[in-house]
């Protein structure tokens, strides 16, 4: 077992005079199964067939994309894990100064929209005399004309803008086997039509033999945005394998065709996807440069799962890999965890058992396995449906048969915990049991908000379920004999939150106690309901208008209205409490946010009663220390709760 060529040395030393595949990856090359890269390749060389790596190419040199001559079939082309402009940009759009899939985490190492450049060196360098085959999460979010955040403009497909032949969507293990048997048996990658998961151009409709959904011509959707959040939800509503259509839309000269999505792995076949033969580590030749930060988080986690039946509207998920659970079976997780132990840094801690969501382990319910989940409504919101089955059992055996093996200390639980589905659950045994031997101190969640108009624009739980949750948390630490605390994950600026809902937030979280030390504004990143409202300022759902904070100076306010304890925050939170008719909010009072202007100096030097008194001054200014703060603050939720 050996990592896959990435140099024509490494190729001749195979045996091979040429490639079958080149894949070419906007990432560094981390052979593991948390990297989709690793997923497809090693999947194309289990059935027979060659594959060669070029990770993060010289984009400004043609000859870099020709180290290994013109592949058989195709290249296959990635932008990487994350979509490139939001590895490259804050949701500021400012450039970051870091990229944890590059060596040393250096930025700089792949261009934006890496696939489109990508693509097109390889034209550059060979024409049409080679197919191009798109892929990945970047490819996938943009397979239809979607809105883009750094231009402010509805762009078209990548599939035109890239000048590559095919777009397959989604996880790729069906299409990635089924495109390569078909090009393997003489097809030219543009006439292949008829594969599930795949976006392909047409001059006409003729091969179309069953009922399709038309989505607004470009140019008319590229301009009225009533118009694009019309198609948008026709998008949205045929991202189900039972229940898709297959989506046209219409192009001036062409016609882009999204054909229905592949269906769900199996068991079996997700169990093959994650057994294949792994290195689970980075390619050596970035070891001189500090290796890939990337690796760190998931080289001792494991996935367990796949999809998303949550459904939030401002993740992608949904979109991309589908609302129908799949999982792996005990025996396969069981056989990967046994080769984590023997790695030589393995230390006794099993980082993750999990995925988008980790205490999802089978579909919502059997309906979405026979009819497909539902278009017209969530499972968990705004309520659970009657017809969800929630069960945690199987997670439950899965964690047991994990923390007896040998070399095992500690097996965490990091990735997403959906409370929402956690306290429907009226068998406690997954609760106990969590935090008995599964959290580290701290449980990470997601309520992102509490006001009932913004989480219904979010697609998240009511406040109520949250509380209910919270509440029972801390009962059952008590019960435990365990100090830990709960760190909620919260969300600024999305559609439908003004300055009243984030000073309704910021009384909630006075209330508690607890000042958050990360707060993330919304991003609006393709192929979600929630960017779709951040752009047209409509819900596609009901075509209702929606208000949406864009300003950067609004955000700001928001943003800082969360966290109104920071000194560097209060000029801030003064301007939007006034702004709100909220001066109420300004005083001595124990309800009031914030002291009045002429305390302003007592406030920034911390001798503000109410405000955490412990300050470090650094650079001339005063700043808070964070270690003392998230002690208090986590000391107070926890009181509070205990109550």
């Amino acid at each position: 077992m050996d990592f896959l060529p990435v140099s024509v040395e490494e190729m001749k030393k195979r045996g091979w005079e040429q490639p079958d595949f080149i894949y070419v990856s906007g990432d560094a090359y981390v052979d593991h199964p948390s990297f989709g890269a690793a997923i497809i390749t090693r999947m194309l060389e289990s059935k027979g067939y060659k594959v060669c790596f070029i990770s993060q190419p010289n984009w400004r040199d043609t000859k870099d994309f020709m180290r290994f001559g013109k592949p058989r079939l195709a290249f296959l082309v990635s932008g990487g894990n994350i979509d490139s402009m939001v590895n490259h940009y804050s949701v500021a759009k400012k450039k970051r100064d870091k990229d944890l899939y590059s060596p040393g985490g250096e930025g700089g190492h792949r261009p934006d929209r890496a696939t489109i450049v990508y693509c097109q060196k390889i034209r550059e360098a060979y024409g049409n005399e080679v197919d191009i085959l798109i892929g990945g999460i970047e490819a996938s979010l943009r397979r239809l004309s979607h809105y883009d955040y750094w231009d402010n403009k509805v762009r078209r497909s990548i599939l035109l803008d890239s000048q590559a032949d095919l777009l397959m969507f989604g996880m790729g293990e069906h299409q990635i086997v089924e495109v390569a048997e078909a090009l393997d048996s003489g097809l030219k990658a543009k006439d292949i039509t008829f594969i599930r998961g795949t976006v392909y151009k047409a001059k006409n409709l003729e091969n179309i033999y069953e009922d399709y959904v038309e989505l607004p011509h470009f140019k008319i959707s590229s301009k009225d945005k009533r118009a694009y959040a019309e198609g948008f939800l026709k998008q949205y509503e045929n991202t189900d394998a039972i229940t898709a259509k297959i989506v046209v839309e219409p192009y001036n000269d062409c016609y882009v065709i999204q054909n229905k999505p592949s269906l769900p792995l199996t068991q079996s076949e997700f169990d093959y996807s994650y057994g294949l033969p792994y290195m689970r580590n980075y390619h050596p030749m970035y070891e001189e440069k500090g290796g890939i930060p990337a690796i760190e988080e998931v080289k001792f986690s494991i996935i367990s799962n796949r999809g998303c039946f949550g459904s939030c509207n401002f993740c992608a998920l949904a979109f991309h890999q589908g609302r129908v659970i799949q999982a792996r079976s005990h025996q396969s997780i069981m056989r990967e965890a046994e080769k984590i132990v023997w790695e030589p840094d393995f230390k006794g801690y099993i980082h993750d058992v999990g995925g988008p969501t980790a205490n999802f382990r089978q579909p919502a319910c059997q309906k979405q396995l026979t009819k497909g989940a539902c278009k017209d409504k969530q499972c968990l919101f705004p309520k659970p449906c009657k017809a969800m089955k929630v069960d945690h059992s199987d997670y439950v055996s899965l964690l047991k048969k994990l923390r007896e093996i040998p070399r095992v200390k500690k097996v965490f639980v990091r990735s997403g915990i959906r409370y929402d589905y956690l306290i429907e659950d009226k068998d406690e045994t997954f609760f106990y049991e969590l935090l008995k031997n599964h959290v580290s101190g701290q449980l990470k969640v997601a309520p992102e908000h509490i006001v009932p108009r913004v989480l219904n624009k979010m697609g998240k739980p009511s406040r109520e379920i949250y509380d209910r949750f919270t509440k029972r948390y801390y009962e059952i630490n008590k019960e435990i004999n365990k100090e830990q605390y709960l760190v909620p994950y919260l969300m600024s600026s999305h559609p439908g939150s003004d300055l009243k809902a984030a000073i309704e937030l910021a009384e909630y979280l006075r209330d508690l106690g607890y000042m958050p030390e990360q707060v993330q504004d919304f991003y609006p990143t393709p192929g979600t309901l929630s960017t779709c409202m951040f752009y047209t300022g409509l819900d596609p759902r009901d075509m209702t208008e929606v208000y949406v904070p864009k300003t950067p100076h609004e955000k700001a306010m928001q943003r800082a209205l969360i966290q109104y304890r920071l000194p560097r925050n209060y000029d801030l939170v003064y301007e939007a409490l006034t702004k709100a008719n909220r001066q109420d909010l300004i005083g001595y009072d124990k309800k009031c946010l914030i002291r009045p202007k002429r305390d302003e100096r007592r406030f920034e030097k911390g001798l503000n009663k109410g405000t955490n008194k412990e300050f470090t001054k650094k650079g001339g200014k005063t700043k808070e220390n964070k270690n003392s703060r998230k002690k208090k603050t986590l000391r107070n939720v926890h009181k509070k709760k205990g109550k």
